[in-house]
């Protein structure tokens, strides 16, 4: 006998709606679980709770952290102000997301030459390509760049110009190099903009939270009680370690993997330079690595040469902790990790894998380049003995000046495309922490020849590709 499977066209119908309308609720489900677990908020519902004070959306694009220290102490400032503040990562901003609030500010930074950071890809594919009713929302946008690339702050520019050319009234702040003057410009302006959308009745019991927001970032004293040069006899920059300590026996502020420190040296008191953390809370001191700058006429960095030379072990320096969530292990703290890195971007991966070691989990796959392995063994014995005790599941180290010729990581990647394609069918993340030019790029485009370009911005997307990469 057989049988007839075919459906009447109102059926088909409301078989589609209901499945669209599942795929919906899904959708939002995940977005409020990830929203909340991140630690940003707020849901429609909750805004609606609190009508009487405007909506404000604070979201950032970040690759480095930066913005998103930002982000986060704006948002403070506009919430103790009174108004209803979402704080959200862009890749979470929708056109539901932007039609909530009546007000919103970006800081935006941009990465190489004027392309958006990593998890900025959902937002520039999915939002920034679809027309949006935007008259009557206000926003300002700061942008975030360094002058020396061609395309300056490209990317806070174009999503600017895409709030205008939706009927927003936006309005565009670039800084160079985080400088502290251009700040300060934005700052004012957003207490212009603050007080406009308060009203001059609500501005008076706000006045304590404008200055509190002016002041500089909290810092802590740290004394440096150890600096180990790591690459003695090598022919590539100076390589150290520094370990410091809570001042005064006090105990170290908490931070998490992926996370990194902020500090100001004497000779430039207005920037401050930002190091990844090597180590976790539970090794009862704060790492880095950090590599001496030397120009071209021989003088120092300004920044390293003073941490590396000029600081003696028991000088003291404020250090700051900087969330880095977008470098995080978040959603993939039980997944198995690949790290790739170089030099001194071997800070960022120790700490992913001193924590995983803490949770019990050994499956992480370290590729790792330098020099030459005679002077370049950066943590050598550690990683030696991490892979024999098998909290390191695979180790691979790449030498470019080695016997066996130049060999990079991204080479590394392609070698082994085969087990890298492996991994990420068991659910793999990938992590590349070091330098842009030539490391970064080169990985990344081994990466899209290895998974695919759509498999790769799939990952992005899915927070499973992440990188910090200077």
């Amino acid at each position: 006998m057989m049988l007839d499977w075919a459906l009447a066209p109102e059926r088909v119908i409301g078989v589609a709606a209901l499945v669209v309308g599942y795929a919906a609720l899904c959708a939002r489900v995940a977005w409020v679980t990830r929203a909340r677990r991140l630690g940003f908020s707020h849901t429609s519902e909750e805004l609606a709770a609190h009508s009487q004070w405007p909506a404000v959306l604070v979201t950032f694009a970040s690759q480095t952290g930066q913005a998103e220290s930002l982000a986060r102490e704006t948002a403070k400032m506009m919430g103790d102000s009174g108004f209803r503040v979402t704080l959200l990562p862009i890749d979470l901003v929708t056109e539901s997301v932007l039609r909530m609030h009546e007000h919103s500010l970006w800081m935006l930074s941009t990465t190489g030459e004027g392309d958006a950071p990593d998890h900025a890809l959902r937002f520039v594919q999915q939002t920034l390509t679809k027309n949006v009713d935007l008259q009557g929302h206000q926003c300002q946008v700061l942008a975030l760049g360094d002058h020396e690339y061609q395309q300056f702050c490209a990317f806070g520019a174009q999503v600017h110009e895409w709030l205008a050319s939706q009927g927003a009234s936006s309005d565009l702040v670039c800084v160079d190099n985080m400088d502290p003057t251009t700040l300060q410009v934005w700052q004012l302006k957003i207490s212009a903009l603050r007080q406009a959308w308060l009203g001059s009745d609500a501005m008076a019991a706000t006045t304590a939270a404008q200055e509190e927001w002016l002041l500089p970032a909290s810092s802590t004293p740290f004394t440096l009680q150890r600096r180990v040069l790591l690459n003695p006899g090598s022919l590539g920059g100076a390589l150290y370690r520094l370990d410091w300590v809570a001042a005064a026996g006090a105990p170290l502020p908490h931070w998490q993997s992926g996370d990194l420190a902020s500090l100001k040296v004497p000779a430039a008191p207005d920037h401050a330079r930002d190091y990844s953390i090597a180590s976790i809370v539970e090794d009862g001191c704060l790492q880095m690595l950090v590599r001496l700058s030397v120009r071209e006429d021989g003088t120092q960095g300004v920044a390293s040469g003073w941490i590396c030379r000029g600081m003696r072990e028991g000088d003291s320096l404020d250090l700051s902790i900087r969330q880095h969530s977008s470098f995080r292990l978040g959603d993939n703290a039980d997944r198995p990790l690949i790290l790739i890195g170089n030099g001194s971007g071997l800070a960022g991966l120790l700490s992913h894998v001193k924590e995983r070691i803490q949770r019990g989990r050994g499956d992480q796959w370290l590729i790792f380049g330098e020099r030459n392995p005679a002077h370049d063994a950066i943590c050598g014995e550690q990683l030696a003995a991490w892979r024999e005790g098998g909290q390191l599941e695979r180790l691979d180290f790449a030498w470019s000046r080695g016997e066996a010729g130049r060999v990079y990581v991204q080479d590394v990647v392609r070698a082994q495309g085969a087990e890298i394609q492996s991994w990420m069918d068991r659910g793999a993340a990938i992590y590349v922490c070091g330098s842009l030019q030539g490391m970064g790029q080169g990985v990344h485009q081994a990466l899209q020849e290895v998974l695919g370009e759509d498999g790769l911005q799939s990952l992005t997307q899915a927070g499973r590709y992440r990188r910090d990469v200077y």
